[in-house]
């Protein structure tokens, strides 16, 4: 395990390896967090992302602690956000949660909770998949908010805050850009906070999940003819791995086509320099008030996506690019200018926070703190991560060693990767007589991570001894018919808006 020091990016002069200034003892830290939908690791520039513009996210890194290895640990459903948001927000483990991920169980804390519990003020704004109940015990301020997995960007069914906790029926708010919204809530809360009392701040954009309804302004920094087509590219994917005709595989045509590719690449990172252009103004308002010394900000997002990769469009699926995430802190007591290659889970957050805080984290919570790593204090949290989606495809990570397998109709495939080596998940090393006692010292490993989680799934079992969630995708939603359409009606590639 290494940790390197990342090279001034921004031409800022500043101490390398330096914990930036703790607030006093007697002031409790502020937080805000700033939480992506959809956007994969390596999307933002000071972090490998070369062809993204992400000035202000880059600024973030350049005085804070990066992660290069935040995992989702995955979904039992294709809705890979709301498993995810609710892991998030509980400190839970995937077995150990609502599998559809769309409620919260109310025995398990949320982070919003505990803080309300510890004189917090919280504020929530954005998108929030994991039902009415649990935001309303959650927060006790917040701005427009849109309760489910997906809108349209530029035609939200929103909810304003209640104080009551009751929520009725949305309405539709046109004409102005999901982030530019959530950004102004945020912003509108920082200018008008007058209390003594320390505030966490949740603001959940939509943004770059599809539709790719993207800003002219946005779409014009970009040039799909100078984007690179991923090393990994492939026309399809070599074989079924239960999830070939999901909703997300169906934003671009069969067979993958590298012109159409570069248009939604286009759009996405079109999306993300627009999401970051409105982080920039959170945290200017933020240090408008002079609360930026004071408040620890994270950016983070729910999982990855596949934009072409290995044949795929969604984030149904165990490569990197689908359960590898972004994740920054910045602020007082985190160590400035550091890049950890520690692997974290995302729901590691919540304990996390506990330790910063001084809190005593909550018995309903699975997950372990990273806070040593932000201090620079320690290198390992978790030495191996396991990952899962639905009853067809496992994974476990070990070093630079990854091991995937899959169990689709009976047929049972196996895939090994050099990480190292072979970052972009190409060569397949499984039959690879030389790698044989790899991928039996990771079989066992996974199997022993399957068994201490609780899963279900035996990979020595024919049909790995449980249903196989056979059937369309589609399927999952034959109860809920208006959401399954208004779905449909949003699987576009990308759309350019004009104001």
């Amino acid at each position: 395990m290494t940790k390197k020091m990342i090279k001034t990016v921004l031409g800022l002069t500043c101490l390398m390896g330096t914990l930036t200034c703790a607030p006093k003892p007697d002031k409790k830290l502020n937080i805000l967090f700033l939480f992506a939908d959809d956007q994969r690791y390596g999307t933002i520039g000071a972090l490998g992302g070369a062809e993204v513009q992400t000035p202000h996210l880059d600024q973030l890194v350049q005085q804070g602690t990066a992660f290069t290895n935040t995992y989702i640990m995955g979904s039992q459903s294709p809705a890979v956000c709301a498993p995810s948001r609710a892991m998030l927000m509980t400190g839970r483990h995937v077995f150990h949660i609502d599998p559809q991920g769309t409620t919260i169980d109310s025995a398990h804390q949320t982070i919003g909770q505990l803080l309300l519990a510890s004189g917090y003020h919280t504020f929530g704004t954005g998108k929030w998949h994991n039902g009415k109940p649990s935001f309303a015990r959650s927060f006790d301020h917040g701005g427009k908010i849109m309760f489910g997995g997906m809108s349209s960007h530029y035609r939200i069914p929103i909810h304003d805050f209640q104080t009551s906790g009751e929520y009725g029926k949305p309405y539709l708010l046109e004409d102005q850009h999901s982030t530019e919204v959530y950004a102004d809530e945020a912003i509108r809360f920082l200018d008008t906070y007058n209390s003594d009392n320390p505030f966490f701040m949740y603001v959940a954009f939509q943004a770059p999940h599809d539709p790719r309804q993207v800003p002219a302004e946005f779409w014009g920094k970009y040039d799909e003819d100078q984007l690179s087509i991923p090393p990994n590219f492939l026309p399809a994917h070599p074989f079924n791995n239960g999830e070939m005709k999901v909703r997300d595989e169906l934003v671009t045509g069969f067979p993958r086509q590298e012109t159409e590719i570069r248009k939604n690449l286009r759009a996405y990172y079109a999306l993300i320099s627009h999401l970051d252009h409105h982080v920039g103004r959170v945290i200017s308002a933020l240090k408008k008030r002079g609360l930026y010394e004071n408040t620890i900000i994270i950016f983070a997002a729910d999982n990855g996506l596949a934009v072409g990769q290995h044949g795929l469009m969604g984030k149904q699926n165990l490569y990197e690019h689908s359960i590898k995430v972004p994740m920054v802190w910045s602020g007082p007591g985190i160590k400035s200018q550091q890049i950890s290659d520690a692997s974290v889970y995302l729901n590691d957050i919540f304990p996390t926070l506990c330790e910063l805080l001084g809190k005593e984290k909550p018995s309903s919570v699975d997950a372990k703190s990273f806070a040593s790593i932000l201090a620079g204090k320690q290198d390992v949290v978790h030495d191996a991560t396991f990952h899962i989606y639905k009853n067809t495809q496992r994974a476990v990570r070990k070093g630079d060693w990854k091991l995937i397998r899959y169990m689709v109709n009976g047929v049972s495939t196996t895939q090994l990767f050099n990480l190292r080596e072979d970052p972009w998940e190409i060569d397949n090393l499984a039959e690879d007589r030389r790698y044989q006692d790899t991928v039996a010292a990771l079989n066992n490993r996974l199997a022993a991570l399957m068994s201490a989680y609780g899963d279900e799934v035996d990979l020595e079992k024919a049909d790995w001894g449980v249903s196989q969630h056979g059937g369309e995708w589609a399927d999952e939603f034959r109860n809920r018919p208006a959401e399954l359409k208004a779905m449909m009606d949003l699987t576009i590639g990308y759309e350019v808006w004009e104001k």
